[in-house]
């Protein structure tokens, strides 16, 4: 079934309902790289309820996970990447919560036949008790194999430039060889993500790191290097993803600092190829 674009911008997305718990908050920490040495102390606050627990900013992309939307929008499933992320976070994440989120498609763009289209999409996610919005989360999902329908190219928002000096910092985290099973845990359950054959059926050697995944490995070294380890000092982030990260690589955030403003991309040496680019952060004072 191919993309019907006055149907996708005409859509009414019911809101629905999410609860996530500390149990959820320790568990996505673990899934984006957090607390691999048990004796960093400054670690422990993410995946240790007795320590004052934190959430790492980026679990605003699963604590209302639903990618339902993606397997009734007519779009093939199966050659879905995703192509960009954005969060922006109104307060702190609270560590448990029970919230409404609310979904809408933004826009489609039609990059041609055998080349794939693309769609924005905004969900805003609020506390259930206060109604008080919590963050909002914008999404591009890159449809390789529905080009052609007939939409305009033109007019997807433009990259953030990163600066053209050396980087200021750089943190070197280790995938762990089950990174994409345990962080499927947390919300990303698609089959591309940990079954050899879907894997395979998408063109790829072997699952795939959910990107999602990479981008809070970059949350957590930015958080490392730049925060203090201070989730609530980041307002926004978000980044391209630009190629896949297999299980048991090496994710190398570069970091740039220009004031309130944070730059940064993700390397993946074994290979020589950036998986995130273009990143962007916004920190409060």
């Amino acid at each position: 079934m191919a993309i019907d674009y006055e149907k996708l911008m005409a859509l009414q997305l019911s809101e629905k309902e999410f609860a996530y718990t500390t149990r959820d908050t320790m568990l996505y920490a673990l899934g984006v790289g957090m607390g691999a040495d048990p004796m960093d102390r400054n670690e422990l606050p993410f995946v240790f309820e007795m320590k004052s627990l934190k959430a790492v900013p980026t679990q605003a992309t699963v604590i209302a996970w639903d990618d339902s939307f993606v397997f009734n929008s007519g779009i093939n499933a199966l050659m879905v990447v995703h192509g960009e992320q954005s969060i922006t976070l109104h307060r702190p994440l609270p560590v448990e919560a029970r919230v409404v989120s609310a979904m809408r498609v933004v826009d489609i763009f039609d990059k041609g036949a055998g080349k794939g289209a693309i769609l924005l999409t905004e969900t805003k996610i609020r506390d259930k008790a206060s109604g008080e919005l919590l963050c909002t989360n914008r999404s591009t999902v890159f449809a390789r194999g529905d080009g052609g329908f007939g939409g305009r190219s033109e007019g997807a928002p433009s990259p953030h430039r990163l600066p053209e000096r050396k980087p200021d910092q750089v943190c070197a985290l280790k995938t762990r060889p089950d990174q994409a099973l345990l962080y499927a845990l947390s919300g990303d359950r698609n089959p591309l993500h940990r079954d050899p054959d879907i894997a395979a059926a998408a063109g790829f050697p072997r699952p795939i790191i959910q990107g999602l995944c990479t981008y809070g490995h970059a949350c957590s070294a930015v958080l490392k290097t730049v925060c203090s380890y201070q989730p609530e000092r980041i307002a926004e982030f978000s980044g391209r993803f630009t190629a896949p990260v297999y299980p048991g690589e090496t994710i190398v955030t570069e970091i740039w600092q220009d004031g309130p403003v944070v730059s940064f991309r993700c390397q993946i040496p074994e290979r020589g190829v950036i998986a995130i680019n273009n990143g962007r952060v916004g920190l409060r004072a």
